[in-house]
């Protein structure tokens, strides 16, 4: 009960609030009241380690309905709802439920703020290693912004899980 009314109390004070607000979330075993907290809670997140902290264990049986969300979350213009959107999509999209278009989500979003064009490096990164062949022309064809392009690179180069040879590939394709 004491969880419950937690989950109800905006905004809240202190970092340590927010966290465990995100870690309570994560928790929830119901989708539909997942979602529904979360969409109430993303626009009180203002930070990064926040943001990041979500990660709802029922979203991995709900993949179908999610995209959906996601679609939402990463059109969002509030840095940290956009960014969850693309951080989800990148948990739950690069492995076994890989589809190519998906790659558009990030690839699609427009923003200066940091944290967003951060997270759209990591999730590209990430891509390389999981899915070269579908990632890679959107590197090789400069599809994102300059510096979410090199800030990809850099992080796919300092991946253990890119070989070499890509390695020293993609050291060719970065925007000079």
């Amino acid at each position: 009960m004491e969880c419950e009314d937690f989950l109800h109390q905006f905004p809240h004070e202190y970092y340590d609030e927010n966290m465990l607000h995100g870690l309570l979330i994560s928790e929830v075993k119901d989708y539909e009241e997942c979602i529904r907290l979360t969409d109430t809670f993303l626009p009180f997140v203002d930070n990064w380690a926040v943001c990041d902290i979500m990660s709802p264990k029922v979203f991995a049986k709900h993949k179908e309905e999610l995209l959906a969300k996601i679609k939402t979350w990463s059109k969002s213009s509030h840095v940290y709802t956009c960014r969850f959107g693309i951080e989800t999509l990148m948990s739950y999209y690069l492995d076994k439920d890989f589809k190519a278009e998906y790659l558009e989500i990030p690839a699609s979003v427009r923003s200066e703020e940091y944290y967003v064009k951060m997270m759209v490096a990591w999730f590209f990164a990430t891509a390389l290693a999981k899915q070269w062949d579908q990632a890679i022309p959107y590197i090789e064809q400069r599809r994102l912004a300059p510096w979410t392009h090199n800030k990809t690179i850099q992080k796919a180069i300092e991946s253990y899980r890119i070989t070499p040879e890509q390695k020293e590939y993609l050291r060719t394709l970065k925007i000079k």
